[in-house]
């Protein structure tokens, strides 16, 4: 894994640049599936992205790096809890776009850093500062202006935040990366899609092949969509600083959100500036304070 030390490599930034990019500009791809229901969107996207998944690391000859973690039981375990966390994330965030909740992902996915950071203080013991904690309670803040402002709180939001951030957690602890991952956790749940899309071929209330064309390409694209960013993501992972892939992190809720205001003019109220308001002033101090400890560590390491 790259050290904090090393110097920005210029292929692994413009990988995460992409990979970014493509995850913020995802709500376009979703819009083009509007007629699809959900969770028929949802299972083509687990199946086709295991197929895509399967040929990757088939390319890459990463079988053997796939397969030894599944020896262990605890492993298999972990894997199971995160696909299904994943799956569930996927289909909040699909239902968003194509029902008109874009902001809602931006927001959740602004969310996100902090979430991770409130589950590492209260489920791994891992320290917080006084400035990180200052940003949870801005991000808290914006929470509760929405609940005042909206009159309910910003449940897909926040459904959105705490599924990536446990999802985030049980990838962390399971020893495998990126694309190998992704390909056990879409196998894990591919039965469960390829059954019910089966289900709905057989009993006429399939999409597939029973509408334009347009629409099936989409929905076998969905696997390209799906592992390309991760495959990005991966690479540039490996040749950045976590502080400049941290910060990268932001452009894709920036899109959506930018997606959601202008191109598909969601409401947005002086009540939702104020959430947004926090939740970005929260993010800038959390950010600040990340770089700070990155560098308090540097030098450090450097003195001894």
């Amino acid at each position: 894994m790259t050290t904090q030390n090393t110097p920005v490599n210029t292929s692994g930034f413009l990988a995460a640049l992409a990979a970014f990019l493509g995850w913020g500009l995802l709500p376009m791809y979703w819009k083009q599936l509007q007629t699809v229901p959900p969770l028929e969107i949802l299972c083509h996207r687990i199946v086709w992205s295991l197929l895509f998944a399967a040929l990757l690391v088939t390319f890459q000859g990463r079988w053997r790096e796939t397969m030894a973690p599944l020896k262990s039981v605890k492993t298999v375990g972990m894997l199971t809890v995160s696909s299904l966390l994943l799956g569930s994330n996927w289909l909040m965030y699909i239902w968003c776009v194509n029902n008109g909740h874009v902001l809602a992902t931006s927001l959740g996915y602004y969310i996100n850093p902090l979430m991770n950071a409130l589950i590492g203080f209260l489920l791994l013991g891992e320290r917080m500062t006084k400035m990180q904690a200052l940003a949870v309670c801005f991000a808290v803040a914006g929470v509760i202006n929405s609940i005042v402002g909206i009159g309910h709180m910003p449940w897909m939001a926040l459904a959105i935040a705490v599924t990536f951030a446990l999802y985030a957690l049980m990838r962390k602890t399971a020893p495998m990366e990126s694309l190998p991952g992704l390909l056990v956790e879409t196998a894990i749940i591919t039965p469960l899609a390829l059954g019910y899309l089966l289900y709905l071929q057989f009993t006429g209330h399939g999409t597939f092949l029973h509408g334009p064309g347009n629409i099936d390409l989409f929905l076998v694209g969905a696997g390209i969509a799906t592992s390309m960013p991760l495959f990005g993501f991966a690479f540039g992972a490996r040749r950045l600083r976590l502080t400049t892939l941290g910060i990268l992190q932001y452009l894709a809720p920036s899109i959506a959100f930018l997606l959601g205001v202008f191109l598909y003019k969601e409401p947005f109220t002086s009540g939702s500036l104020v959430t947004f308001g926090c939740i970005w002033t929260a993010l800038a101090i959390y950010t600040g304070e990340s770089i700070r400890q990155v560098r308090k560590q540097r030098r450090f390491t450097k003195r001894s």
